[in-house]
């Protein structure tokens, strides 16, 4: 593996800004920030204007603009600014200092806009030209290719390293109401912590537990979670003790297309191939290559969890073949793509209902915290309920009570 390119200077000392975004003052506080990265912005002709992105559902997204008379939409987005603000109490959730870090090392491998500063809720950064993607996109041969591409490059070349792990909740040990035994993030010996199975204990942890039914609810999900582990965790597979730094939010919305640059080719792309970039970093975490692949296909399917949009067995292999060809130009020394192609596929195959549960647990604490309109009790229903499909199919147990086999799991045996 090769070491990070020059980072043109720039070190990884990060600017703190010791200020707030105000969703209910958005402009006046999203101004403040701006101008305190670029006073210059307060002068000369033209405003500042600010475009608001809908497409995710956690945190606000603005996009800030010096609107200077006579410049071309290309030429002001040269010199735009994101600011992501942190959706309310997420830091349950997300390890805002490791997204931070994460950052400044993509940053470093040219893998990410270069991270201007952090504010008391949120990061500013350069913007990444391009359109985002909707899940349709995501099925189209173009786009899927160009995403195999660029992951493989991101799951070879990024180290994946440990950080100092946060104390959970407010530091005391979590008791499960019915055992009274002392919940503790189980860390595995070998691999680099925290990890995403880490992250699922920590996210499990946080569950709510206002009644009797979800203090029950979550001890059985607690209890699966452990068996995930004990059956998923040590499995071999692609980078570091069987880790990559993994996105692992890799939804359409987080996906951003290059503009196009005739008569321009990039190493080995040709200037009619789709170029794309990945955005959004605050769940990367070292996991399975084959979890971060599996829980993109299943972002396929959209918030709505169509699951006729979930890509074929032939589709995948297709996509897999683009990742393995990328990956093994960027690692050193011999790499037969031909031997990992069949067991990534099965890997893969093995891995497609994990996504749900982890989503599942994210979406029921969100539930209780999010202030986005958004049915997150309905979207955890939904993807735990593609969990226990795939647990029926994968036990037999779907066969042995005689039922019909669910649609996620019939696309997904398509050829």
């Amino acid at each position: 593996m090769t070491g990070p390119p020059s980072t043109n200077g720039h070190d990884n000392k990060l600017r703190f800004i010791p200020l707030s975004y105000n969703n209910e003052e958005s402009h006046d506080s999203a101004l403040q920030l701006i101008l305190t990265i670029r006073p210059d912005w307060a002068l000369g002709p033209g405003s500042v204007e600010f475009t608001r992105f809908t497409d995710g559902i956690t945190n606000t997204l603005l996009k800030a603009v010096k609107n200077v008379p006579g410049l071309t939409e290309t030429q002001l987005d040269d010199e735009a600014i994101l600011l992501r603000a942190y959706g309310n109490k997420t830091d349950v959730l997300i390890d805002r200092d490791r997204e931070a870090s994460s950052h400044l090392l993509l940053a470093q491998f040219e893998l990410a806009p270069p991270l201007l500063a952090r504010f008391k809720n949120g990061l500013l950064y350069n913007f990444v030209q391009g359109w985002v993607t909707t899940s349709t996109h995501l099925q189209k041969p173009k786009i899927w290719r160009a995403v195999a591409t660029h992951l493989g490059e991101w799951h070879a070349v990024l180290p994946v390293v440990s950080t100092k792990q946060k104390r959970l909740s407010n530091g005391a040990p979590h008791l499960t109401a019915r055992t009274g035994q002392c919940d503790t993030v189980r860390v595995l010996s070998g691999k680099t912590s925290p990890n995403i199975w880490t992250v699922m204990q920590k996210w499990s942890l946080a569950l709510p537990a206002s009644s009797e039914s979800e203090r029950q609810r979550n001890d059985d999900l607690r209890r699966e979670l452990d068996q995930i582990i004990t059956a998923f965790a040590s499995r071999p597979g692609l980078g570091k003790n069987g880790l990559v730094l993994g996105h692992c939010d890799l939804l359409s919305a987080n996906v951003i297309v290059h503009p196009k640059h005739p008569g321009r080719s990039d190493g080995n792309k040709k200037d009619t191939d789709e170029v794309v970039s990945f955005i959004d970093y605050e769940y990367a975490t070292p996991a399975p290559a084959a979890f971060d692949i599996a829980n993109h296909f299943a972002e396929w399917a959209g918030y709505e969890c169509d699951f006729n949009a979930l890509p074929t067995r032939s589709e995948r292999r297709d996509f897999l073949q683009h990742y393995l060809r990328s990956y093994a130009s960027h690692v050193e020394g011999d790499f037969s793509q031909t031997e990992q192609l069949q067991e990534l596929c099965d890997q893969v195959d093995a891995f497609r209902g994990i996504p749900g549960f982890y989503w599942g647990i994210w979406a029921l604490i969100q539930a209780s915290i999010s202030r986005i309109d958004f049915d997150y009790a309905n979207y955890a229903q939904v993807r735990l309920g593609e969990y226990w499909a795939w647990k029926a199919e994968v036990s037999g147990q779907r066969k042995k009570l005689g039922q019909e086999q669910p649609l996620r799991e019939r696309r997904w045996a398509q050829k």
